[in-house]
């Protein structure tokens, strides 16, 4: 079963976006991985869970919350 995944990360130079990257593609099962630098989000699709990329993230020195908790965030503020 596929599950997507997106998150907001903090991609604030190619060095963090290169970080990234590596850590996400050694999670097994992914089937496919976008980071989109414009919005600070990274979207996995394949059999995992949210935690389980937000470990891998985690792992690397790198900040990652839901990305649903954000768009929710936003909401409330207007």
């Amino acid at each position: 079963m596929s599950n997507v995944v997106e998150l907001k990360v903090g991609l604030h130079c190619d060095e963090c976006i290169k970080k990234i990257l590596k850590a996400i593609k050694k999670i097994k099962d992914i089937e496919t991985y976008n980071v989109d630098t414009q919005l600070n989000k990274v979207t996995v699709t394949g059999n995992v869970t949210t935690e389980q990329v937000i470990k891998v993230i985690h792992k690397i020195g790198k900040t990652a919350t839901n990305w649903d908790d954000q768009e929710g965030q936003l909401q409330q503020q207007f």
